[in-house]
């Protein structure tokens, strides 16, 4: 593995060496912030250290979301993109459909020292259209169940490693939030109920454990899919009607109902591992652990996206060969150097760094890494990934539906008809 990743290496440093002697700059974007962007930014310190008189990153951060894809855009338009950007794999098929996406290579990832052996089958499916790879996958970050040991241990819903027991299955799972609560807990699980377009990490993966698609054949909701949609809002209506799940609880009132104590249990990415770190490291924080999303229904499924590297296609302007090579010598570099930026509690997407020691001593990290065998990503469509328009229509329904005031049956009647009219 280490002679793997040593020559690796070699080759990527040797790309840029041979190309040119003059620095290059390379002109980049992202949309990282809080833990993420800290890490980032040193990433980028220590590659421009490592790269001084050859290479150096300029970057900027933009606001996340929409208004980072829609700049991506109008600025492909007008030949002003930068060299490199960070982008989600789950807007690839968009970005493809509007043409603002440069292919990377076969010729470029031997280049790079990189194959398709070195990453997951579901993240390299998910940065590949029509046969062709449009992005270098970074890491991936599902979502992830976070726990309360103490409140846990004290239900007796931990094994003798601290690690949950009990919680597969739907009845099984409902009956330890009980126990949580009986233990002391306020809540036994803090959700995001307030925010459909949060929710739906957890809806999706609900369907996935039942092999459920939100689209079949470019149809949504086609076959059976309508009943495991419901079945999966219906289970998460049941523990908020059941006292056991927060109400129309925002994003921040999750994490803060989970950091004081008064939840025993929370759903969120795996983002969060740092908010976790840093008051555990500051005496502020119980003991926790964060594991792979029980399985409610048939087998595991959890929901994911990636954090990949993608060149934007630049109208009326063209790489040259040493520009071409100083961002695959970028991409290349970060992959093979993503260890750190696992401490933001993503899961790397390059298969050696997650097989070295470090990796594996790291956690929470190492004990929810498996789950890349079991990630589903959003279907490939221009109609989804992050900040898309599908998500704003089931989040529509999905809120009411959470806290018990709309029938799952119902929500997904509606959510069948208005994407239907997309």
């Amino acid at each position: 593995m280490f002679k793997k990743l040593f020559t690796a290496t070699l080759l990527s440093t040797a790309l840029f060496a041979s190309s040119a002697f003059a620095k290059e700059t390379v002109a980049w974007w992202d949309f990282l912030g809080g833990g993420d962007g800290v890490r980032m930014k040193q990433l980028i310190s220590d590659f421009n250290k490592d790269h001084a008189d050859k290479i150096e990153i300029e970057a900027t951060t933009l606001e996340w979301g929409v208004p980072f894809y829609t700049k991506v855009q109008t600025s492909s338009a007008v030949g002003e993109a930068p060299d490199i950007m960070t982008y989600h794999a789950s807007r690839i098929p968009l970005a493809v459909s509007q043409g603002i996406l440069q292919e990377i290579t076969p010729d470029d990832y031997k280049t790079m020292g990189l194959s398709k052996a070195d990453y997951p089958d579901a993240i390299w499916n998910a940065i590949t259209q029509d046969g062709k790879q449009y992005a270098v996958p970074l890491d991936t970050h599902p979502i992830v169940l976070y726990y309360n040991k103490d409140i846990l241990g004290k239900a007796g819903l931990l094994d003798d490693k601290g690690i949950p027991k009990g919680l597969n299955g739907a009845e099984n799972f409902k009956a330890a939030l009980g126990k949580a609560k009986a233990a002391g807990a306020k809540w036994g699980i803090a959700g995001v109920t307030a925010d459909g377009n949060f929710m739906y990490r957890t809806i999706y993966s609900l369907m996935g454990q039942q092999d459920g698609e939100l689209m079949t054949d470019g149809k949504f909701l086609a076959g059976d899919n309508p009943k495991k949609l419901e079945n999966a809002l219906a289970v998460l209506s049941d523990w908020t009607k059941s006292g056991l799940q927060s109400p129309y609880t925002d994003y921040p009132s999750a994490v803060a109902l989970f950091t004081s104590g008064s939840a025993a249990m929370m759903i969120n990415g795996v983002w969060e591992v740092p908010t976790m770190t840093d008051l555990k490291a500051k005496g502020k924080l119980f003991e926790w652990g964060a594991v792979e999303l029980p399985t409610i229904f048939a087998h595991p499924s959890t929901y994911s996206d990636s954090h990949t590297f993608a060149i934007p296609v630049n109208k009326g302007k063209t790489a040259t060969p040493e520009k071409h090579a100083a961002v695959l010598e970028v991409m290349s570099w970060m992959d093979k150097h993503s260890l750190f930026w696992a401490t933001a509690g993503h899961i790397p997407a390059y298969g050696p760094v997650r097989a070295t020691d470090e990796y594996k001593k790291m956690q929470p990290n190492a004990t929810y890494s498996p789950l890349t065998a079991n990630m589903i990503f959003d279907p490939k469509s221009p109609l989804f990934g992050v900040a898309g328009p599908v998500f704003d229509v089931m989040s529509t329904y999905f809120v009411p539906t959470l806290n018990g005031e709309m029938d799952p049956a119902q929500a997904v009647e509606k959510i069948k008809t208005d994407l239907g009219k997309m």
